[in-house]
């Protein structure tokens, strides 16, 4: 069911701080158009749309009442939705930072991503919001990124694990001969969760920076975040303003995992088109198919996916689950699990993998993955096979596009027959 509010005359719209300044790369002309687009959009107070094709604006007469925005969903699961939503459900979390973090006028905000992806809009519009400057670095290579982290000209990141995780292996070094970047001082991480060799990693190059994981999806904005005081294998305790609740009266939470609920002032109010499959409301509470489990203290520990949970020999797995495993080793670039059908055991588990600069993609590296897997999860929750891919397709919100590689193993197993 599509969820709509009205909005009423003194309702809050996106603006731009005057001292807020926009940097983009010279060679940039597409992205240069686009952020000129969201600017006239906010300074008219019209509704902005973002998606892959660039920003359009759509004055009062195209658009419903008063000012929305519109994004995408990141479409890992399927194709990407059209999220509507108001100013004020972004506005209320600019809001947040600022009080919680410190963020003002003085800081210099990155973003790595396209604009079509709600992460990277939401932290360049939360930088001229909050009257600070902001680098776009969309479409650069992750050492171009780098180095200007690395220049002192930045203080706050908006990034993706993906992109993170590439920035990492990155060997830029500045002219003293210096490989860090130190004037990063808060590195805010959504979009997927967080390896610890990539934690360990930013420590490295972001000695003085301060590491939040957001958990959440473009429908809902931030539902946890993730900081150092955290439990292992936690996504955190509820943002500021969230309400949290496992399972519904219908449907029981089930050896404590079950749906997860969300209420706050940060939902989206509906889709552009058709509805997605996985999102439900509920008397102001929304579950965008992700499951999960509370402890005693509110930690969230994420499952995945309802529609990414399969079937093996009457036992559910978790695809999210391998994927973390194999990501944890250092070979590792990016992975995605795929479950296969199979006759006997209802599914399997297939692992695709981009190594590591430095890594061997081999037989040794395969069988040495399986192993890891089967060690952490057991022989049936672990994949079977491990297939190497030499560039992961990627999708604008920084994960791996999973029905690009479906049909990528789908080819692979045809050629083979």
């Amino acid at each position: 069911m599509t969820k709509l509010f009205h909005q009423t005359c003194s309702a809050p719209i996106f603006r731009r701080s005057a001292k807020s300044t926009i940097h983009i790369p010279s060679h940039r002309a597409d992205l240069s158009a686009q952020v000129d687009a969201l600017c006239k959009g906010i300074a008219l107070g019209h509704s902005i749309h973002a998606s892959p094709d660039g920003i359009a604006i759509r004055s009062p007469e195209d658009a419903m009442d008063g000012q929305w925005l519109y994004c995408q969903s990141s479409g890992s699961t399927g194709r990407a939705k059209t999220i509507r939503r108001r100013p004020a459900s972004w506005i209320a979390s600019f809001d947040v930072t600022a009080a919680r973090f410190g963020v003002g006028p003085e800081d210099t905000y990155a973003v790595l991503g396209a604009l079509s992806h709600s992460l990277t809009l939401y932290g360049l519009m939360e930088a001229m919001h909050l009257g600070a400057d902001c680098h776009c670095l969309s479409g650069l290579k992750p050492r171009s990124q780098y180095a200007v982290l690395q220049s002192g000209a930045v203080s706050v990141v908006y990034a993706t694990p993906s992109q993170l995780r590439l920035m990492l292996e990155t060997k830029s070094t500045d002219k003293t001969g210096k490989a860090e970047a130190e004037a990063v001082r808060l590195i805010f991480c959504g979009g997927g969760k967080l390896d610890e060799p990539t934690r360990l990693g930013l420590k490295r190059r972001f000695p003085g920076a301060a590491l939040y994981e957001f958990y959440g999806a473009s429908e809902t904005s931030f539902i946890t975040i993730w900081d150092e005081s955290t439990p292992a294998g936690s996504v955190g305790r509820a943002y500021p303003g969230v309400d949290l609740r496992i399972g519904e009266a219908s449907e029981p939470a089930q050896d404590g995992v079950g749906d997860i609920w969300v209420r706050s002032p940060y939902l989206f109010d509906g889709y552009e088109g058709p509805d997605s499959g996985d999102t439900r409301w509920q008397d102001g509470w929304v579950s965008v198919g992700e499951m999960g489990a509370l402890d005693e203290t509110g930690n969230l520990f994420l499952k995945g996916r309802r529609s990414r949970m399969v079937t093996i020999a009457d036992q559910n797995v978790f695809l999210e689950d391998a994927e973390a495993v194999l990501l944890a080793d250092p070979r590792v670039r990016l992975c995605a699990v795929l479950a296969e059908t199979d006759r006997v055991r209802g599914h399997v588990l297939v692992g695709v993998v981009e190594v590591a600069d430095g890594s061997i993609a081999d037989g040794a590296l395969a069988e040495a993955l399986v192993s890891l897997g089967r060690a952490a999860l057991g022989p049936l929750a672990a994949p079977r096979q491990i297939r190497f891919i030499d560039a992961m397709p990627m999708l604008a919100s920084g994960k791996p596009d999973l029905k690009t590689l479906e049909l990528w193993l789908q080819q692979r197993q045809e050629a083979c027959q």
